[in-house]
């Protein structure tokens, strides 16, 4: 039985721990490239975002839709850098609920429908990446280890 727990759950977990930076890591490079570009596409073609948000009833649109579109290309950036990650997953937390909200409400029927939406699963990354933080291969981890608090 021990040889079984040894091959089914420890070894597994010890390479885990060695490998423990490479799921944040991709994590960020994934979500951050795809917002960056988003960002920097919605940037671009303002006026249709503005006109987008206007139709999804999104209050604000002349103000929010620029703030969302530089929120995302900068957080893509921060992201991909791992800078400030936690801070920057947190309001994207918040327009990835906002999109689902105006965009995708009134066709949700199930939560399979839910579920499958790209918005909501870059909602459950950047929630991972608010608590967890941006992991070992990052310039997050970098400043904590040279500027922030000393753990006893």
């Amino acid at each position: 039985m021990k040889a079984i727990v040894a091959a089914l759950i420890d070894w597994p977990e010890q390479l885990a721990e060695h490998l423990a930076w490479l799921g944040p890591l991709l994590a960020r490079i994934t979500v951050g490239w795809v917002f960056l570009w988003a960002g920097w596409g919605k940037l671009g073609a303002l006026p249709q975002v503005i006109g987008n948000f206007r139709d999804w009833g999104v209050p604000m649109p002349e103000i929010l839709a620029p703030f969302v579109s530089g929120l995302e290309f900068v957080g893509g950036i921060m992201l991909l850098l791992g800078l400030f990650t936690r801070i920057f997953s947190a309001p994207l937390i918040v327009v990835m609920i906002v999109a689902i909200k105006s965009a995708f409400w009134d066709q949700v029927d199930s939560l399979e429908y839910l579920l499958g939406l790209s918005e909501f699963a870059y909602l459950a990354v950047f929630l991972w990446l608010a608590t967890a933080g941006a992991g070992a291969a990052s310039l997050d981890h970098l400043l904590q280890h040279h500027f922030g608090r000393r753990r006893q």
